[in-house]
């Protein structure tokens, strides 16, 4: 069976669910994604990606809404949606016993690779993923970074039109994480369609657009830019404080204050309508015996945002 022609849109999700007895994983999840894009899809661990990732690549059935990869139904056309896609999970499902060039030649072989067209794959997937010398090293050897390009290489050696990775960075080193998203966009000029899962804020700017999911619903969608531009509900401030989990208390019973979190060793303060000035909530903390150092105003982080969003979601609040 060919693929429909209905639409550009490689991924495309309509309410898709999953439930596991009473609990439900997927909520209701709509998402659509063009070909030729990078999406991010952004979250905490335990928010539903896997879950999600794991149905639009046809391995579990949904219990409700539909989805289509490829131009494939993932209920009704499993298999086919399977061959054309490229997936590649956090465990990297490498065979570690094998060399390199030996876990290339058998994932050549599970996807059915054209005998013919298998050299010049092999020698392409090397090539881009910057494996040449280490073709005969075994995979148990090699750091996470060589580990997950040729876990990279071996998904698309079929040539998929779309790509779905599972937190493929987790656990990877900074400068190896940058180095694979280069690859990713490498592959998506050439038009493959990725979706890749982190809980990574910072990858999330790498992308074309982005999904932020929490608890199984989708809290907030588009592209980076365009999520911090909608703004959090008012100006965000940055205040040093100690101890925070005090400081945080008090800053969130302040009237006018939107919302705060704890980000790292500081607080971000959400200041909206009546709110004091960033000065006065420093000043408000000394007075109740609290250390805090300047306030200052910062640009929103997507962190921010992400935060922002599942406390909206959390009120029942519109997104």
């Amino acid at each position: 069976m060919t693929p429909t022609a209905e639409a550009p849109d490689a991924v495309v999700a309509h309410g898709l669910t999953r439930r596991f007895g009473d609990f439900t994983a997927v909520d209701a999840l709509d998402l659509r994604i063009a070909r030729g894009e990078v999406m991010g899809f952004i979250g905490p661990n335990g928010a539903g990606k896997s879950t999600t990732l794991r149905m639009l690549c046809g391995l579990l059935a949904p219990s409700a809404g539909e989805a289509r990869v490829a131009g494939f139904d993932v209920r009704r056309q499993a298999q086919q949606v399977r061959e054309h896609i490229g997936y590649m999970s956090q465990k990297f499902s490498l065979y570690t016993d094998l060399t390199v060039i030996e876990n290339l030649q058998f994932f050549a072989g599970i996807y059915r690779v054209p005998a013919r067209e298998i050299p010049s794959r092999i020698a392409g997937a090397i090539a881009r993923a910057g494996l040449e010398g280490r073709t005969d090293a075994l995979v148990a050897t090699l750091a996470g970074g060589w580990k997950q390009r040729l876990a990279l290489s071996c998904a698309i050696l079929h040539r998929p039109p779309v790509l779905f990775l599972d937190e493929p960075t987790s656990g990877v080193e900074p400068a190896a994480r940058r180095r694979f998203w280069d690859l990713i966009h490498a592959l998506a000029a050439d038009g493959v369609t990725v979706l890749v899962s982190t809980h990574y804020m910072d990858e999330a700017e790498y992308c074309n657009r982005i999904a932020m999911i929490d608890r199984g619903r989708l809290v907030a969608s588009g592209r980076p830019g365009e999520l911090r531009a909608r703004g959090l509900g008012g100006d965000l401030v940055e205040l040093s404080c100690s101890p925070l989990g005090e400081a945080l208390a008090q800053l969130q019973g302040v009237a006018g204050v939107v919302d705060a979190a704890i980000f790292g060793d500081r607080v971000h303060v959400v200041l909206g309508p009546g709110a004091p000035p960033p000065e006065a909530l420093a000043a408000l903390l000394r007075d109740r015996g609290l250390h805090a150092g300047p306030a200052r105003r910062v640009r929103p982080s997507l962190e921010d945002v992400f935060v922002r969003q599942v406390a909206l979601g959390a009120a029942g609040a519109p997104r």
